[in-house]
């Protein structure tokens, strides 16, 4: 869990906190959540995700499934105990991040600190 922390920290604009409770560390860009790693378990987490993606990837991968608490159209729950590759993690967490600084007004994003860093 410390690598992904790492890694979504080192992504322009990120913030971690427990807005729900010691549980569950959440990261947001400019405000908004783009993923949620539960702390309890300490294997899962849940990105957004496109919604075609999102079946495409529960589909292909059995440690993803609808996002857990979330809306399930727009949210993945990713077990990272599981079979997939640590490059495929950041993928997802990489589209998810991407998702909601698109949808960040213009301003904002050209203010983040820094590039989007892969």
């Amino acid at each position: 869990m410390e690598e992904l922390r790492t890694y979504c920290l080192g992504k322009a604009g990120v913030e971690e906190g427990f807005p729900f409770g010691e549980g569950v560390l959440v990261f947001k860009v400019a405000g908004k959540i783009f993923l949620l790693a539960d702390l309890t378990e300490g294997n899962s987490f849940n990105v957004k995700c496109d919604p075609d993606l999102a079946v495409e990837l529960r589909e292909r991968h059995e440690e993803v499934t609808p996002g857990y608490h979330m809306n399930k159209r727009h949210w993945n729950t990713v077990r990272a105990d599981g079979g997939l590759k640590m490059r495929e993690i950041r993928e997802m967490i990489d589209h998810s991040y991407q998702i909601v600084v698109k949808a960040l007004p213009k301003k904002v994003r050209e203010g983040l600190a820094g590039p989007i860093r892969r």
